[in-house]
């Protein structure tokens, strides 16, 4: 064992469900003070290799070695006093607490019940400045956007003295200055002797910010390469997929006429004056960084934010009520689809069917033949991978998350799909999937609106391009082969 070059050395490891393994003999080592990124398809086996590392789960077989050292952690606290910290991909903050008492959780320098500003505190200050200056210690976490809630959770993993510190998609929902300020920080703890093990789906962050990739593929590992070795994205992705996935806006045969949607002078707390229509067939987009408004506006439409202005749907002046925008045809693709769009203790024949309850009850009882039959379908024709309609949705992967709550959305019989980041935290795989799953909807007649913050997702899917930028509404796109990322990136930037 050469613990000289190595900080951690995996052999032959296996974790097995009931009825599935995850992890399939899997064996790659990870060199010290390197930024060592690991990819892979959702339900490749990522997610569940970190939490053998940190703890969290138990290992069926094979061993780690941590410096050279045999290394069992039995729960997360234990690979933590080992130098193992972690920042998971969704947040685990406490919302009633402040950004302070959220940083200093389980670890408070305390005197007479009051947290002191000790030195580690200090230093979590100091990173969290560099990161997001607008964050203040005494703020309530509650009142914060999910994107600096995201930094909050950031600052927590990169201030302590670890040796090892995973990354679970730690740019999935913050700003591009926010990213750029996290790779500083990334480079400046591989130059302080820190292993940064980074997971992510955006493969541009891979090329950036790595010195390895490691990829895995149906829970097996498929190679370790140093990231000079690898030929672009185009490797990278038939690596992890064993495929070539090629996206591009795809010309629509004929114009969409039927105005199924109009949005008059919305006004609120974010938004500023902003109108537009959605046709039916079409997939709309609205493209703007994070603040930008995007969620505030797909909120709005859907009635869960209080507005000035009317939104008309099929004819008929909307209530902002989330139960009318339901009735009438409307359903969301909420951003955070763990706290908003799933039901996490359920199962997955429970979640499909949940909002149109009453196609699966005969005289107000559950159908449970049908439910079951529901479910089955959907699985089918999402492609959502699990052995059982049974598994509970927080257990499945993120892009069959996300399949599911498609899919309770599709149920529904919505005429209009509100997708707000529709593919965050999702593998290229199933981007895909989602990607052709929009486009027959929009074939069939359904009409998408897609609120994001990836650019080629909204230029390769999206009829029409609305560009946002505080709250605004600054341009409007229709797409075609020629369109100018850069232009669009410069308005949504600010420029004029």
């Amino acid at each position: 064992m050469d613990s000289n070059t190595y900080v951690l050395q995996i052999k032959d490891l296996v974790k097995d469900f009931p009825g599935v393994r995850a992890v399939d003999n899997v064996s790659f080592n990870i060199k010290k003070n390197t930024v060592h990124c690991l990819v892979g398809e959702n339900g490749a086996g990522k997610s569940t290799l970190i939490k053998i590392l940190t703890g969290a789960y138990e290992r069926t077989n094979g061993k780690i070695f941590l410096n050279g050292k045999e290394f069992i952690a039995n729960n997360t606290r234990e690979a933590k006093q080992n130098g193992i910290s972690t920042l998971f991909q969704e947040l685990n903050v406490v919302e009633q607490l402040t950004v302070k008492e959220n940083l200093t959780l389980g670890i408070e320098d305390t005197k007479f019940g009051f947290i002191r500003r000790s030195e580690k505190l200090e230093k979590m200050i100091r990173v969290m400045n560099d990161l997001e200056p607008s964050i203040k210690p005494g703020q309530l976490v509650s009142t914060l956007s999910v994107a600096k809630k995201q930094i909050v959770e950031i600052v927590r993993a990169v201030a302590t003295d670890s040796d090892i510190i995973i990354m679970d998609e730690p740019t999935a929902a913050i700003s591009e200055g926010e990213i750029d300020r996290l790779f500083k920080i990334i480079k400046s703890l591989r130059e302080n002797n820190v292993t940064v093990i980074y997971i992510t789906h955006r493969l541009d962050e891979v090329f950036e910010l790595g010195d390895y990739v490691t990829v895995l593929r149906d829970g097996k590992h498929v190679d370790t390469k140093h990231l000079s070795k690898v030929n672009g994205r185009s490797e990278l992705i038939k690596m992890m997929i064993g495929k070539t996935v090629f996206e591009e806006y795809i010309p629509r045969e004929s114009d969409c006429d039927d105005c199924i949607l109009e949005v008059r002078n919305i006004t609120n707390h974010k938004l500023k004056d902003i109108s537009f229509n959605a046709h039916r067939g079409e997939i709309v987009g609205f493209y703007g960084l994070v603040g930008a408004g995007k969620t505030e506006l797909a909120r709005a439409i859907y009635g869960v934010d209080d507005y000035d202005g009317e939104v008309i749907f099929n004819n008929e002046i909307l209530q902002p009520k989330p139960e009318k925008s339901i009735a009438a045809g409307i359903a969301l693709v909420p951003e955070e689809r763990r706290t908003e769009g799933l039901f996490t203790i359920l199962t997955i024949q429970n979640n499909v069917p949940v909002m149109n309850m009453k196609k699966i009850s005969k005289k107000g009882f559950i159908d449970n033949a049908l439910e079951r039959s529901v479910a089955h379908e959907y699985i089918k024709k999402l492609n959502i991978r699990t052995p059982s309609i049974e598994k509970e949705a927080s257990k499945l992967s993120g892009g069959n998350q996300q399949k599911v709550v498609v899919s309770k959305c599709l149920f529904a019989d919505a005429d209009l799909l509100l997708m707000d980041e529709p593919t965050r935290g999702i593998d290229v795989g199933a981007k895909s999937e989602i990607y052709s799953l929009i486009r027959e909807l929009s074939n069939s007649g359904k009409t998408i609106i897609i609120f994001s913050s990836e650019l080629p997702e909204i230029i390769n899917l999206c009829d029409s391009i609305y560009l946002l930028f505080d709250g605004e509404l600054k341009s409007m796109l229709r797409n075609s082969c020629d369109i100018n990322s850069e232009e669009i990136l410069h308005v949504a930037t600010g420029g004029e």
